[in-house]
This record gives structure tokens, sequence and C-alpha cells, in this order.
């Protein structure tokens, strides 16, 4: 960009002698959107879509970690204290949560952008004929696919947000309402984006990192399973919509057998070639050493590196999630009593516990990443007064990784990161078949997830001796009725996905986030004095405020959410 600028000012000083000639030529070096509308160019639009999946910075991280999982019960924030990166603590404690967040503001302006940047390449590409580009439909529909993975994300924020599609001009997205669409009709929206991606996406691409026929069908179950859950202005969920669960069903099975699990958990975290495995739906891709100053890293959760390897130790497992690993005599989670002790880190042989816990959460005195060259120590910790000493791994790579980059004073990395996960699909059609009362279909989607995660020890065996869980059997371990698959389903939802920016949203998905995390704050707030007045206001906090300055920007059509 600056060489063409440079160019053009060139220009501009050559072509002073005649003024009235000047003002009649077409300015050299500059092209219209209509030069590039070209079968040859076309193509630059639909990569800027792509890149728009990485255009996000450590304080607007399209990763969710400071909403999804700091918000939760899953997560601490991190960092210096609590002051460091403010807002996010108050996202932690749920309080002084304002419309006013500069945070807040980038992370709507940067996800617009991306959705105009779609937009933009579908409006291209419809001016194109078909028999100049012959891949024109499949990049249509891959457009639609990244519209809907967009506008999930505003969806799940902020609940109400204005739907924008190729044929609104970008001058013109101020004015339409947040609220033209309703709650079931923007999320049918969603869905009718990523219906028509499915349709026309091939089973798989020769360019990796391209969504696909079975991409497009796993957020289309994801988005129909968060619609059925109907919520009233309150956000209260006042009704499961059977109907939307049977299009769950419907999508997720486009997608059974066309993936499968990883062999070990472990492999779903790690770079090089075990990304793009098996188990990965859709990854939006990073790179390194591709001709630029620092590659397209994850500048989504830069923060998350210790100490001891780079900087700044934000994102760190809470007590109650690693508590909630714990696993009783017969294999099975301690539903009701698991947070009634903690997991003492020093004498971590006296307790039985699910695999996945080695895998999510970095503990003193064992191996950083699976690497025993590199110990984790409680001196890699930044605050550990205030934050304790864990350590989030499944965004982290080892500390003499090819795939670390040091970006002083942080350090990223260019590992994948899965968007969607077979197992996350996997979890969706047993929650939607619990929810329509066959509960026992099921059983064996759970146990699928359960039985992995059991022999995810291919990495740790050395140093985690007191792994072990067993799947359910009815009339043996348990007794499996609708109630305590529902139960179950959300535990292993919660195992299976800790620190993957999912939490949050799913407690409010299914109308639990104000009891669950009110307990949450009353219990840590016995050992953690920043809990101490903490509060979750039910019929409000759900979701996050608009941002006033795009109110203002809209001069006020768009409404605020209740409660702010």
């Amino acid at each position: 960009m600056k060489k063409i600028t440079y160019l053009l000012g060139i220009v501009l000083l050559t072509g002073a002698v005649s003024c009235s000639d000047f003002l009649e030529e077409d300015p050299y070096a500059v092209l219209s959107e209509e030069q590039l509308t070209t079968p040859e160019n076309v193509d630059g639009f639909v990569t800027a879509a792509y890149a728009a999946l990485g255009n996000d910075h450590y304080d607007i991280p399209f990763s969710l970690w400071p909403y999804g999982n700091v918000r939760s019960d899953d997560a601490y924030k991190g960092g210096s204290g609590t002051n460091d990166i403010q807002v996010f603590h108050f996202f932690e404690v749920s309080e002084n949560i304002r419309t006013d967040f500069g945070e807040l503001d980038a992370f709507w302006y940067n996800t617009f952008i991306a959705i105009s940047r779609v937009n933009k390449a579908l409006a291209a590409l419809n001016q194109i004929d078909e028999a100049d580009f012959p891949e024109k439909q499949t990049r249509i529909a891959e457009m639609k696919f990244l519209r809907g993975h967009f506008y999930f994300m505003l969806k799940i924020m902020f609940k109400y947000v204005p739907y924008v599609t190729e044929d609104i001009p970008v001058e013109e997205y101020g004015s339409i309402s947040n609220r033209a669409l309703s709650n079931d009709e923007l999320w049918s929206a969603i869905a009718g984006d990523f219906e028509a991606a499915a349709e026309v996406l091939p089973p798989t691409q020769p360019e990796v990192g391209r969504a696909d026929k079975t991409a497009a069908y796993a957020y289309l179950a994801k988005t129909r399973l968060y619609q059925a859950y109907e919520q009233d202005e309150n956000h209260n969920v006042v009704n499961v919509n059977q109907q939307r669960l049977q299009q769950v069903l419907d999508a997720t099975a486009q997608v059974i057998g066309k993936h499968q699990l990883e062999e070990d958990f472990a492999y779903n975290f790690l770079p090089g070639s075990f990304e793009n495995g098996p188990e990965a739906v859709f990854s939006i891709q990073f790179s390194d050493n591709d001709g630029t100053l620092h590659g397209r890293l994850n500048y989504s959760d830069v923060l998350a590196t210790p100490q001891g390897i780079g900087c700044c130790d934000f994102h760190k497992p809470s007590q109650n999630l690693v508590n909630a690993y714990k696993v009783g005599e017969e294999g099975l989670p301690l539903f009701a009593s698991y947070n009634d002790t903690n997991i003492e880190f020093s004498n971590l042989e006296d307790y039985r516990v699910d695999p996945r816990l080695f895998h999510t959460v970095a503990i003193p005195g064992l191996p950083w990443k699976y690497d025993e060259e590199y110990i984790y120590q409680e001196g890699w910790v930044r605050s550990p007064s205030t934050y304790g000493y864990t350590a989030s791994l499944k965004e982290n790579v080892t500390a003499d990784s090819e795939y670390l980059v040091n970006i002083d004073p942080f350090y990223g990395n260019s590992k994948n990161r899965i968007e969607i996960r077979y197992a996350d699909v996997l979890l969706m059609r047993a929650e939607a078949l619990i929810e329509l009362g066959r509960h026992n279909e099921a059983l064996p989607l759970i146990n699928e997830v359960r039985e992995r995660a059991d022999q995810s020890t291919t990495l740790i065996s050395s140093y985690a001796t007191n792994t072990g869980i067993s799947p359910y059997v009815d009339g043996e371990n348990i007794n499996w009725t609708q109630g305590v698959a529902r139960e179950a389903l959300r535990w292993e939802r919660r195992l299976e996905f800790a620190m993957e920016g999912n939490r949050f949203f799913d407690l409010v998905r299914w109308g639990i986030a104000g009891e669950t995390l009110n307990r949450y704050y009353d219990e840590e707030a016995e050992e953690i004095n920043y809990y101490e007045g903490a509060s979750f206001e039910e019929g409000r906090e759900e979701y996050l405020p608009i941002p006033q300055a795009q109110i203002n920007f809209s001069q006020d059509v768009y409404i605020q959410n209740t409660g702010y």
C-alpha cells in the first residue's frame, strides 16, 4: 500500500502541468473496484475474507477466551493483577460491565469489517461469469460459510446485531436496526448461510483451510442447537424446540463418519504434522516463515504464554476446573462433590483424575507441553498470590518449538486453532438426542468421547500415573435417565472443551449461567478476595452490551440490550 501511495504522489506532481488535462485522465496506478472484479482477480476478494479470520489482537481475540472462559467458571483472567486489561477482570466477576468498553467496540468493528470483506467478495463473484471462473459457485458457498462463522460469534456475544448481506452497501450498514430480525429470525439467517454453503461445497477441498461440506454441516448443527433453546427478552430459556433439535440430528448425520476422533486427545493441540488432523472439522490456518515480518501468527492467544517462556501469563485454568477432573471409584465424574476439596498439586497421586487434566492444565513440577526438558515451574507464574499456579496448555507450544515466535515482548505461535472438532459434532448430536427424550441413543456417543479420553496417555504416561475413567453403563455404574444423561452430557462438554472458548456460551444456551456462576463466585470468594461481591445479574449479563460508539454511529437506530 505504501508503494502505491508513493507512485500516485509522483503522478500528481508530474501531471500538474495542465490541471484540466489531468482531471480528465484516469489516475495512474490506482485500480477501481470494477477493474479488480475480473476472473483473474476475484479470488483476491475471497482470500481477503479468509484473512479476516486472523485479523484480531490479544485484547480483541476471536478465540473468545475472555468471553467464553474467563467469564465462566473455567478460568481466571491472569496477568499482573486485576488492573491488567481491567475490562477482562470486570467480565471475570460480572461487575461494572459498561457500554463504553473499547474492547467490545473494537470486537464489533473488526467482526463487521470481516463481514464487509465477505460481502464484497460475494458482490464481486456475482458479477463474474461462471464460464470464465469455474470455481464461482464454490467460492460463493465458501463466503456464505465465512459470513455464518462471523455472525455466529456476534450472535453469542451480543444476541441482537444488524444483519447485512452483499446487497447492502457498506455505508448503509449503520441504517439497519439490530432488531430488524428477531432472536429466532437472526438464528435462521445464520443457519441459512450454512445451509446454502453445505448444498454446494465439495466434500473435501484441494487447498487446506478452505471450508468444505462437512464444516458447513457442523456449523449448521451448532447454529440449530443454539436456536433450539428459545429465549424470552430477559434471556430465560422458555422452550426447547423439538423441530430444531431434529435439524441438529439431520446436520450432524452429514458429518458422522466423515471425520473421526484423534487417537489421543493431545494430538488436537500440537503443531506441524498434527494440524488439520482427522478430528479438525474446520481450523483457522496460521503460519510462520511465509515472507512477512512475523508470519501469520495466532494473535488471539499470545497473552497465554507463561512468564517462564515469554509473556504474559493470562488465561489461567481455575481451581474449580481442575477439581472437575476428579474421578470417583467407578471412574465417573464427581458431579455433586467435585469441588468439596481442592486437588493439591503436591499430592496429585492422592487423586484419580481424567487424563484430559494433563492436556489442559499446566501443573508445577510436570513437563511443559509434554517436553521433559522443560519442567513447568512455580517461578514461571506472574501473580501466584492472585491467580494461583496453573497455566493453559491447549493454545501453547513447547518452549523450544520452531512454531514459537518472539514478537517482543510477546511470544506468539503459528499453530492452527481448531474452530470446531469432531468431538463437538458427537456431543451436539448427543445433546439433541437427550433433549428429544432419546437419551439411550446418546449414551454411545458420549462414551465414544470418554473412551478416547481414557486412552489419551501416549504423551503423559511417564508422569501421569493416576488417570483412568470409565464409560457410562446403564444399570451398572449409573441409572441413565434423561436427567442424568443431561447432566453427564453437560459435564462431558466442560471436560472436553475446557479453555477452548465455549463454556460461558454453553451455560447461557442451557439457561443456567446465573445459578452456575453465582454458586462459583460464592465458593471462590472463600479463598480469592477479588470474588467477594461478585454477582451475575440474570436477565442482563447473559449478553454483552451493544457498544455505545456503535449506537452513536447508527444515530440511535441500534437498540441497547436489556439492562444496560
